[in-house]
């Protein structure tokens, strides 16, 4: 793209505060007037490059050891324009990309890490935020917005939360500034951050980006979207109850609910006997503050609430949240809260499926040090009944769109390696996540350049009620091809299914997250081979009569069924595949597995279920055994 400039322009990634990649060759760019000459000035260093016909330079300077801070001058010839580029460290580079669970910012978890954000003070750990953008004809070559952030009690609450304990304990390790370039989105499956260089492996996917390459086609299904949505919600809007009752709302202090009837939650009101159907229900319930408590800091937590919330106290607005998968914490403002009786109202607005409340959630008010639960009875009304909201198209997570609006800006910038957590969206198909997966990485090798540059991720976590007998679930299936991706050099994964959420898709442990993603930096990025960077990984499996011995990699110092001495979660079958729960033991620092109804085994599962609940396989460094089943080595 020709760009007719008449001042030099820099990528939003280059500015104050910037990391940059230490003893690497790493890339300056930018635009400016064709046939300029531009000079870079960086630590005592100078390097240039003339300005080619689309507008384009580029240099290409060698870095030293970590350290800073350091100022960079741009300028053109003779420097008649003059830029510094300020606050300069350099460090470890990390791209940390993904869906919701790499998206989720340390400001949806204050209530489960306080002490971690008001400790944040360090200038050493910094993030760049890539503003969400989908483009399906080319790679972007900037994003729109962004800068360079250094961790402090506020800033960290925009960061990636799994990322921020991820470049902190690299930090605490190693003492080396870490840069973060976060650039996620929530439901996004992995062909959204696919180039279509990587997508001509896949003719489907290739044949939905050409009809996306449509802009016409493009913006008519994005109009659509708007508009059903904005009809859905004026029906709903005008026929709810709660806002037309004799003229005032519900939420009104004055409002008489004597007549409500009562409902306990948290829970969804299918299961509590409302009937299913979508709309609106409005939740009340009455609390008493003591005198004691005024004037202290109130925050009221909701734990999740299927789909969209409005919560008034004392008939004022506090808080809302558009989706069910933000946990819920609303500070209350000062003055608010009254001598007594206190009212909270919620309004919950339901797009499809059940609506109401997550359970097993955080539902209480915190009062200073008090906390006031607010499980139990509520009263409830019914606002209104409505069809489901029309599905949306999701146009951004259509294959290559983020790839080339939120990947293709950065790929110039150098990096350490990759942080990545994703995969929820994808379980629908798990069969095609492995080579999916395989050939994202390998591109993205490419388009940076940089060799085989570390590739971290995240396996999925456990999640959704668990069973009691052997059963396949898709999350399984996609967790053995994120195993099974391994098998490509310099990768590493963070195996997760003993801090995860039954109940949510969202669990809120992100500080293991990133203590694990660093174990597995230390062994693959940073060379580290005494450091135990994972739990066991099945390498092996051996029929034994009617036994399967099991033998792993990163044992550890040995192997241990945590909790007790008995292992959990093996399932074992012969020819016909039909698994039974099974016997097993450590054995000489492998495992041995059986059953007496399975005279001739073949095969062994272990943990392979959504949420493989009990799963209990470890090292002794307390990290746990990535879930496998024995028919990949056939």
């Amino acid at each position: 793209m020709t760009r007719n400039l008449t001042k030099i322009e820099l990528p939003r990634l280059i500015s104050d505060g910037m990391v940059i990649q230490r003893n690497a060759q790493v890339s300056i760019w930018g635009w400016a007037p064709a046939g300029e000459v531009i000079a870079v000035h960086f630590m005592g260093n100078s390097y240039s490059a003339a300005v080619d016909a689309n507008g384009e330079w580029r240099v290409r300077l060698q870095t030293a050891n970590a350290g800073g801070p350091y100022d960079m001058a741009i300028e053109t010839d003779e420097g008649a324009e003059r830029m510094i580029i300020k606050d300069i460290l350099l460090g470890d580079v990390w791209l940390c990309s993904g869906q919701s669970n790499m998206e989720m910012k340390m400001q949806s978890l204050r209530d489960v890490y306080p002490e971690e954000i008001a400790q944040a003070g360090n200038d050493f750990i910094r993030q760049f935020l890539i503003p969400v953008k989908y483009d399906f004809e080319r790679p972007r070559t900037d994003v729109e917005a962004g800068c360079w952030e250094a961790a402090n009690p506020q800033s960290v609450l925009s960061f990636s939360a799994a990322g921020y304990f991820y470049a902190s304990k690299l930090f605490e390790t190693y003492r080396v500034p870490v840069g973060l370039i976060n650039a996620s989105l929530g439901g996004a499956p992995v062909e959204s951050f696919m180039s279509e260089d990587a997508l001509s492996l896949f003719p489907d996917y290739i044949e939905t980006l050409q009809k996306m390459k449509n802009k016409n086609d493009v913006e008519a299904m994005v109009k659509e979207d708007l508009v059903s949505r904005e009809e859905w919600y004026r029906n709903v809007n005008r026929n709810d109850a709660g806002l037309s009752d004799a003229g005032k709302p519900c939420f009104h202090p004055d409002f008489d609910a004597t007549d409500w009837p009562y409902i306990r939650m948290p829970s969804y009101w299918e299961e509590e006997g409302l009937g299913h159907f979508n709309g609106v229900v409005w939740f009340r319930k009455e609390i008493e503050i003591p005198p004691s408590l005024l004037g202290n800091s109130a925050t009221l937590f909701l734990g999740n609430v299927v789909d969209e919330d409005t919560v008034y106290i004392n008939g004022t607005m506090v808080g809302t949240k558009p989706n069910q998968y933000v946990p819920r914490a609303y500070d209350i403002p000062a003055g608010l809260l009254q001598e007594g009786r206190n009212t909270v109202v919620v309004r919950v607005v339901n797009f499809s499926g059940k609506g109401g409340f997550y359970k097993g959630k955080p539902y209480h008010l915190r009062t200073g040090d008090r906390i006031t639960d607010l499980s139990g009875e509520w009263q409830y009304l019914i606002g209104v009944k409505s069809e489901p909201l029309p599905a949306p198209a999701f146009v951004q997570w259509r294959p290559s769109g983020l790839y080339n609006g939120m990947i293709g800006p950065v790929v110039r910038y150098a990096i350490k390696g990759v942080a990545w957590y994703q995969g929820e969206s994808n379980a629908k198909k798990p069969e095609k996540y492995e080579s999916l997966f395989k050939a994202l990485i390998a591109d993205w090798r490419k388009k940076w350049g940089l060799g085989d540059i570390p590739f971290l991720y995240v396996q999925l976590p456990n999640y959704m009620e668990p069973s009691d007998r052997p059963a396949a679930g898709k999350w399984a299936a996609l967790r053995e091809a994120q195993r099974k991706t391994l098998a490509v050099p310099n990768t590493g994964m963070a195996v997760t299914i003993d801090i995860g959420e039954w109940n949510d898709v969202h669990p809120r442990n992100k500080k293991d997250v990133g203590t694990r993603l660093a174990l597995a930096a230390r062994k693959v990025a940073y060379g580290d081979e005494a450091v135990v960077a994972s739990g066991p990984m099945l390498r092996s499996a051996k029929i034994d009569g009617n036994r399967i011995i099991l033998s792993f990699d990163d044992r550890g110092s040995g192997l241990v069924a945590k909790g007790g001495d008995r292992l959990r979660h093996f399932a074992i079958a012969g020819a016909d595949r039909s698994f039974v729960w099974a016997d097993a033991r450590i054995e000489d620092e492998c495992v041995a597995v059986w059953h007496s109804r399975v005279p001739n085994p073949i095969y062994v599962r272990y943990a392979w279920a959504d949420n493989p609940e009990g799963a209990n396989l470890y090292n002794r460094e307390g990290l746990p055994a990535s879930p496998f089943t024995t028919e990949s080595l056939k």
